[in-house]
């Protein structure tokens, strides 16, 4: 069995650990990450939506820079949100600090009924710059 190269952000590794999955993990020059929530360093929620999406972002980036990679890097986008129909707006509208300029990355939106106390989640595929790639 291959031993996944794992990255993780600085001090949330206990978290992580705790849920048991790894926050990204390095394979054939792409990062794949999984979903990031708006999550306190506790694991908590951030009650406040469009904070949250901020804080989602934040954990994101946590994980790339980890990984010696930018948003620029990330290809593809999976966004989960409860209840997009009332939601989307807020969100979206907090998109455009973090997603960069034209070319975007691809995007897929699922609307779900519960994300463990969350409303949004973000969850990306990036390529390694060559650098990193091992």
């Amino acid at each position: 069995m291959t031993t996944r190269d794992v990255v993780f952000p600085s001090g949330r590794q206990a978290l992580y650990e705790r849920n048991r999955y790894s926050p990204a993990i390095r394979s054939n020059g792409f990062l794949f990450v999984s979903g990031q929530v708006g999550s306190k360093e506790d694991g908590s929620p951030e009650p406040d939506l469009e904070n949250q999406v901020r804080l989602a972002f934040n954990n994101l980036n946590a994980i790339l820079g980890a990984a010696g990679c930018t948003f620029d890097d990330v290809i593809d986008v999976t966004v989960f949100i409860v209840d997009p129909e009332s939601t989307f707006e807020t969100i979206w509208k907090i998109v455009p600090e973090f997603w960069g300029n034209a070319p975007h990355p691809t995007l897929t939106g699922i609307g779900v009924t519960w994300l463990y106390g969350f409303q949004f989640e973000i969850k990306v595929i990036a390529r390694l710059p060559e650098t990193v790639q091992g």
